[in-house]
């Protein structure tokens, strides 16, 4: 049965905007990019289960979050390449926050290693993350939004990577975002029927937490050639903050974009152009 996405021509910008009475879960949420994507959800009216493979980061942006007193908000750990993990998150907002009508795919990983000196291991456990993660959130996202009957959206946050190559060292992350870029897509054809809307938002390189403590961890020197090359500014004359890639996920989160799916919008500052 076809669930057709509905007009929202009469509804106020405030409306449009508005996420009240919807339930989010944002996975990699415990830092960066993902807790100010969990920030900005619950702002605009959502309840939020911040997921993170770190209990204790998703438990403490939670507890902020309900300080604040937008919404409800729990905290969870998630392993997004374990299925038992996955599942537990998505039944544990339903049963929690009473089902599920928006799911954030944005945990990721980005090791800095040669091609010809990276494992098969190494290059498996990127895909892992960025590429079946994504799948795996999405499908336990579609399967309990199909379940209750009235749609919903999924957003996967994938790269200016998906699109192009980049700096030396992220042959499995440039693929494993070229794929994600790719599921996107054919899940947006295979969910739209259930009224699942399913969008890609590309940001540009953020400095955060946890790509800067990649570097470090990769022996990759804060002013070296291959980090200074994706720090650049782009045309727009600014590096990119944690909330300009989660004002872009609220759009599509909202009802701002009720009538898109399948697209993945660059947040580059005019990168890519």
């Amino acid at each position: 049965m076809q669930v057709s996405v509905p007009d929202v021509s009469s509804k106020s910008l405030a409306e449009l905007v508005s996420l009240s009475g919807r339930r989010a879960v944002v996975t990699g949420a415990g830092r960066g990019l993902g807790r100010a994507v969990a920030e900005r959800l619950a702002e605009a009216g959502a309840d939020v289960l911040v997921a993170d493979i770190r209990d204790e980061l998703a438990t403490a942006v939670a507890e902020d979050l309900g300080t604040r007193g937008q919404g409800r908000a729990l905290g969870a750990r998630l392993d997004v390449t374990d299925p038992d993990s996955v599942v537990a998150v998505a039944d544990l907002a339903v049963r929690e926050l009473g089902g599920v009508d928006i799911w954030v795919n944005n945990a990721g990983v980005f090791p800095s290693v040669s091609a010809l000196e990276m494992s098969d291991k190494a290059f498996d456990e990127v895909f892992a993350v960025n590429t079946r993660g994504v799948f795996l959130g999405s499908r336990e996202a579609a399967r309990r939004m199909s379940e209750a009957g009235s749609g919903g959206v999924i957003v996967n946050v994938v790269s200016t990577a998906g699109f192009r190559g980049t700096a030396p060292g992220l042959a499995a992350y440039v693929g494993s975002k070229h794929a994600a870029r790719g599921i996107t897509r054919q899940l947006a054809l295979e969910f739209a029927p259930f009224g699942i809307r399913v969008l890609g938002v590309a940001p540009t390189f953020v400095p955060t937490e946890g790509n800067m403590a990649a570097a470090a961890a990769a022996g990759v020197p804060l002013d070296s050639e291959a980090l200074l090359s994706v720090m650049r500014p782009g045309p727009l004359g600014r590096l990119g903050v944690p909330d300009d890639i989660a004002r872009v996920v609220l759009f599509c989160a909202s009802d701002l974009s009720a009538f898109m799916t399948g697209s993945t919008l660059l947040a580059d500052a005019g990168e890519t152009i």
